[in-house]
């Protein structure tokens, strides 16, 4: 994809999943009309793929098309947990684990 569009490539975003948007803190303008303007989603695609899903995109230019990065999120349920994954150029990389019991498990104070 494109580094001369954003500011830092694969920034750390933490536990900041996105399943879809852009982080447009993250962009400085494309480089190939050198316009700031709006970043479209295209070619997004859902698959399931063994109880994983797996969304992927194109962060495009509103003005010419020019492809700024490639945008994968995946989620999954691993044991009791909810996996969460992103990857891309613009937004940057981040993972979440959430539980899916009321109480989650690892937040619990040991009793002794």
């Amino acid at each position: 994809m494109c580094n001369g569009c954003v500011q830092k490539e694969y920034p750390d975003r933490g536990n900041t999943c996105l399943e879809n948007g852009s982080y447009l803190m993250n962009y400085v303008g494309c480089a190939s009309c050198h316009q700031r303007d709006f970043v479209l989603i295209s070619n997004k695609t859902t698959e399931d793929d063994d109880g994983e899903e797996i969304v992927t995109y194109d962060h495009v230019c509103k003005n010419c098309d020019h492809v700024i990065a490639r945008h994968e999120y995946t989620f999954s349920v691993v044991d009791e947990y909810q996996e969460y994954t992103m990857l891309c150029m613009l937004c940057g990389k981040a993972e979440d684990s959430i539980s899916v019991l009321p109480d989650d498990p690892r937040q619990s104070a040991p009793l002794f």
